[in-house]
């Protein structure tokens, strides 16, 4: 069937060259996950504010290294982006932020994030997020993105407004968690024409 509309970013547009590392300031990098990283991830997953906001953990190095491949392949079939925070020489983790559920034909995704509890407070997630989404809206074409958050994190709300992320509205028992329903807010930024 034909579309009535063409592609805001037509496929290949993304995987055509080798996901970008971006680099913020003198001190932190944003690079593609790498199978060493998975002992990492593996302990940023035992953190309880992780796993109160998350759907899910990470019970083995083993199981980290699967979540690793996949965040990998999500850049190779333009399905998503996902980065490592890392400190300016790649050797720490602080966090991901990822672009997800990507719809090539209107230019859109998803981001989240987390970071690890030594990088709380100190500006790491909000300099990431505002990285990866001026990145996705003035260099790789997207036209969308959204932003999704329990309404009970107050952290990650304050991330959103920070970043330019608008709150459009809230999304009544939208996801559950581990402690059940939440409702959540929807924030979005776009790109500007």
């Amino acid at each position: 069937m034909p579309s009535l509309v063409t592609p805001v970013m037509s496929p290949g547009i993304l995987n055509a060259s080798a996901q970008p590392a971006l680099p913020i300031d003198d001190d932190l990098l944003l690079r593609p996950w790498l199978p060493p990283d998975a002992a990492a991830v593996t302990r940023a997953f035992q953190d309880q504010a992780i796993q109160r906001w998350h759907l899910r953990k990470a019970d083995s190095e083993d199981e980290a290294q699967e979540w690793i491949k996949q965040w990998r392949r999500g850049w190779e079939t333009e399905t998503a982006c996902h980065w490592a925070v890392v400190d300016a020489d790649g050797s720490t983790l602080l966090g991901r932020v990822s672009l997800q559920s990507i719809i090539m034909t209107g230019g859109q995704a998803e981001i989240s994030y987390w970071t690890t509890p030594e990088a709380r407070g100190k500006g790491v997630c909000s300099r990431a997020v505002a990285q990866v989404a001026s990145w996705a809206l003035e260099e790789a074409g997207f036209n969308r993105l959204e932003l999704g958050h329990s309404t009970l994190n107050v952290a990650s709300c304050r991330i959103a407004e920070k970043t330019g992320f608008a709150l459009e509205g809230v999304r009544r028992q939208a996801l559950l968690h581990a402690d059940g329903w939440h409702d959540m807010h929807l924030h979005s930024r776009v790109h500007k024409a």
